[in-house]
């Protein structure tokens, strides 16, 4: 399998919530689960201003965060940390 070529495309969006998991199996469970349920999301590269040691992250929208919550609360997979960008910075939001 080939790794997405993310050359030029912009990742993160102002506003979109960039959600971090501490593992790489976790965050996969996560997509997947996501994407089984119809949520709208991203699996992005965590932003270079952002640390994980996973690598991988996932974006959405504000707007999606409730059906994020609503898919993940119940199965325990709610992410480490949560941010928000503001610009070009991140600003870390409560979970």
């Amino acid at each position: 399998m080939r790794a997405p070529n993310f050359k030029g495309v912009q990742m993160v969006r102002e506003g979109d919530l960039v959600a971090i998991f501490h593992s790489i199996h976790r965050v996969m469970k996560v997509e997947k689960l996501l994407k089984s349920k119809g949520v709208e999301m991203l699996l992005i590269p965590v932003p270079r201003q952002l640390t994980s040691d996973c690598g991988l992250a996932i974006r959405f929208t504000p707007d999606e965060k409730p059906r994020v919550w609503e898919v993940l609360e119940p199965e325990g997979l709610l992410p480490a940390e949560l941010f928000q960008r503001e610009g070009k910075e991140y600003r870390q939001v409560e979970i």
